[in-house]
């Protein structure tokens, strides 16, 4: 580069230096204004410089809880011309997103406007109001009081706070987003309770980890709801710093007004916009990619989500559901990187770094305040010490104050003998007013200088013992957190593989119910009573065909349920992924649930907390078929089900019954034939075994229609699609190996029909049959008449012409109804 040194040049001399000298030069101090001044958040009170001078400038002006609102443009002018010269547009954006109910867990800022919405941006500056949050005021307290360092504003004209005293944890609570040259932050929102209860852990027990900090802070608790799915992205944030949080909408699926059923999406991810995940929705239903919509429609207004998407009559909801999941923003990743301004370095935190920095902050700001409290005591002490020394001698002062000619001279009168008062004194008692000398009363200032003292030994003991100061700390934010926190509003629950089900939930008693229609649904077991030795069903009012209870399974929230399907599947849920409703409520169609496909249904529902070795599950098909495999062989779980029998052409799963490995087995087909046998002399197989022979039937025409265990006092009930059954002694059927045909269980004649059901009874059990024209009979067992194996049976229903006996169940009775 040419030497073109000037001194003739006006302002001084030109001095040559390198373009990538200037360029590194400059470029870094960009970098670290950027990183300082605007885009990390200081550690200790959580706000970046923008937001801090706003709440500083609302501050000094009065704009206050208490007061009225006041433009939105006053504020973000005034805190540009004094505090923040970047442009009043960036201004009044930050003061906008502290009052965003959506952005922060706890606004700062109380609004009076259109504020926005994840959809569209705010109003102008210019129509909107503002005012402190009461909150926003604990950010300030004691900020009078000498509690943290002033800095001349830019022109120096001003002073403002370098960082501001926050009574609580702001940078948890609220969290912080930015962007800065080379790094950047993205710290989530939590809830006010949690971190505070951590604060209060943290002080009793500064060796906390971040596990043990975890006890208290659960995870995120983002302002918009929805639910986080796995603590392991939480896990790692908290430990390291840095993690990624699967977060999902909060949907449930509705029977609309047309029969049709409908997805409800009521909550949705942090920073989601549910215009833009409607119009997704919609392109891919427009390009294919996602079948079984009928219509989506986003009803939200006024701040509350209601995102409608209605199925098509044939569309599959569960399948649906995870579609949407998987292709939209209704499942999202946040991802959290827990930077902050630390001492003045920007450095990455974790859970126990954000506290402790936080802590030692508010041991500084207590300690400082007081301090500024003790020296201003002292000063009143020392006050009211010169005021009670000047009682005694009061006309020798007045006389001493009418003969000096100034008050420079009467001040040296007052501290020079006889007096010797101090400076201090002398100008206090030069500054009273005559009509203050009329309301000098001993008694009085003595009482207030004792309270003082008293006060004075308080505020030295707490500087003197840091677990009086700790004390303070907690007692101020636990009043807080008793004013202001919340209940948690983003649920926690699990992930597949990655985390406990039993670490989210209770493992409370509940009753899965499932109807001849499909429909299942959970009810809390206090809902219910057990009557006799029923188990698998029960009684409504006016029952209809697809109501009838098939199944009902006392269990708790924890177990697994198996569910076996007619084709030969097995599809396992637990048992609270069942939607909870009330009693008489109608359940959710099981498609929903599991991906079934037309025509497929659910024969058989088996719960376990265990798949021991020891336990086994028996099969019986319609042909005749049997196999019997270990719990063991079930102890998997695929969202498409396994095989859990390999099922012959024409073939169907008719029931799946527990047994212990040496229960006798009871089969009857359509025909009435019966076969018993013990269950060794099927030998266990493994899962996806085809099974061997249990019972031979007569003819191509018949098929088995049940299979059960026998029991002790009980009878095998019988019945048959004319309405005619019977009860039959177990002791009338001989043990036999199997393969048979089995004997006669019951004679049939043409008018009595097939066989529909047979199941164990005791004498005490009630039944539940309905037609296939809805009408429904109920009845005691004992009223059934016990006969032999050859016996015809006795009517037990009447039913009108054309109509069969559809199906029949033992009952359980219900609280308050038959």
């Amino acid at each position: 580069m040419t030497d073109t040194t000037d001194d003739t040049t006006p302002g001084g001399s030109i001095q040559p230096i390198a373009l990538n000298d200037e360029m590194e030069s400059s470029f870094l101090e960009y970098a670290m204004s950027v990183i300082m001044s605007r885009a990390l958040p200081d550690v200790r009170d959580g706000l970046k410089p923008v937001h801090r001078r706003i709440i500083w400038d609302m501050e000094e002006q009065g704009f206050r809880p208490d007061r009225g609102h006041v433009k939105c443009a006053r504020v973000a002018g005034d805190t540009m011309a004094r505090f923040h010269p970047h442009g009043d547009s960036a201004i009044y954006a930050a003061l906008v997103r502290m009052a965003q109910p959506f952005s922060l867990r706890h606004p700062l800022i109380d609004f009076h406007g259109n504020y926005g919405s994840p959809d569209f941006g705010p109003a102008a500056s210019r129509y909107t109001e503002c005012r402190l949050d009461p909150l926003a005021m604990e950010l300030l307290a004691g900020i009078d009081e000498d509690t943290v360092d002033m800095i001349p504003n830019y022109d120096g004209t001003t002073e403002e706070p370098l960082v501001l005293p926050a009574r609580f944890p702001n940078l948890l609570v609220n969290g912080s987003q930015g962007i800065a040259v080379g790094m950047a932050t993205n710290i989530p929102p939590h809830n006010l309770g949690e971190v505070i209860d951590a604060v209060v852990h943290l002080i009793d027990h500064p060796e906390s980890t971040p596990d043990d900090l975890m006890e208290f802070v659960k995870g995120p608790d983002f302002p918009t709801g929805g639910q986080i799915l796995g603590k392991a992205g939480i896990m790692d944030a908290y430990r390291t710093g840095r993690g990624s949080v699967k977060t999902r909408a909060k949907a449930s699926i509705e029977e609309g007004k047309n029969g049709r059923y409908e997805i409800v999406v009521t909550e949705l991810p942090y920073q989601t916009s549910c215009s833009a995940i409607a119009a997704r929705i919609q392109q891919l239903v427009d390009n294919g990619d996602l079948d079984g919509i009928a219509d989506v429609n986003d009803g939200s207004n006024g701040g509350k989500t209601e995102l409608i998407i209605t199925l098509k009559r044939d569309g599959n909801a569960n399948v649906v559901m995870n579609n949407l999941f998987k292709l939209t923003q209704l499942q999202s990743t946040f991802s959290i990187n827990m930077v902050a301004l630390v001492r003045g370095v920007p450095r990455q935190i974790n859970l126990r770094d954000a506290l402790v920095a936080y802590v030692e902050h508010q041991v500084e700001v207590i300690t400082r305040r007081t301090e500024n409290r003790l020296k201003k005591a002292r000063h009143r002490e020392h006050i009211l010490e010169g005021r009670i020394k000047a009682l005694d001698v009061i006309d020798e002062i007045i006389k001493l104050i009418r003969a000096s000619d100034d008050v420079a001279i009467a001040r040296d009168g007052l501290m020079s003998a006889p007096f010797e008062f101090s400076e201090i004194q002398a100008n206090d008692i030069l500054d009273m007013q005559l009509r203050q000398l009329t309301r000098l009363s001993r008694i009085d200032l003595q009482t207030e200088l004792d309270e003082l003292r008293l006060k004075i030994i308080d505020l030295q003991g707490i500087l003197d013992d840091p677990a009086r100061l700790n004390s303070v700390i907690k007692d101020e934010v636990t009043v807080i957190r008793d004013k202001f926190a919340t209940d948690r509003v983003c649920e926690l629950t699990y992930d597949d593989g990655d985390m406990s089900i039993e670490d989210l939930t209770d493992d409370k008693e509940l009753v899965i119910v499932m109807t001849e229609a499909q429909y299942v649904k959970a009810v809390p077991a206090g809902s219910f009573k057990t009557q006799g030795r029923g188990g698998r069903g029960v009684s409504g009012g006016k029952l209809k065909l697809d109501d009838i209870v098939r199944h009902v399974i006392f269990t708790t929230a924890h177990a697994h349920l198996l569910f076996f399907s007619n084709l030969g599947k097995v599809y396992r849920l637990r048992a609270l992924e069942i939607p909870e409703r009330e009693r008489t409520a109608k359940g959710m169609p099981i498609v929903n649930l599991l991906p079934l496909i037309p025509g497929e249904r659910v024969e058989a529902i088996i719960d376990t907390r265990e798949f021991g070795v020891d336990r086994y599950l028996f099969f019986a098909t319609k042909n005749g078929v049997v196999k019997k495999t270990t719990f063991t062989e079930y102890d998997k779980s695929r969202r498409d089900g396994l095989i859990a029998i390999n099922l012959k052409d024409g073939d169907e799963l008719v029931k799946v019954i527990e047994t212990n490995g040496d229960d006798d087995i009871f089969m009857v087909s359509g025909g009435g034939m019966t076969i018993r046998f013990n269950e060794n002399d099927v030998r266990s197989m493994g899962r996806t075994a085809a099974g061997v022979r249990g019972m031979k039937l007569k003819n191509a025409a018949d098929r088995v229609v049940s299979v059960d265990v026998a029991r002790d006092d009980t009878a095998i009930l019988v019945m048959t699609e004319a309405g005619y059954g019977k009860r039959t002694q177990l002791d009338k059927f001989n043990v036999q190996g199997r393969g048979g045909q089995g004997v006669r269980g019951m004679k049939l004649t043409g008018k009595k029909g097939e066989v529909v059901a047979a199941f164990m009874v005791g004498i005490d059990d009630e039944i539940v049959a309905v037609s296939t024209g809805g009408i429904t009979i109920r009845m005691e067992v004992r009223e059934i008449s016990s006969q032999g194996r050859d016996a015809t049976g006795v009517r037990v229903m009447n039913m009108d012409d054309g109509d069969t006996v559809g199906s029949v169940a033992p009952i359980i009775a219900v609280d308050g109804e038959d």
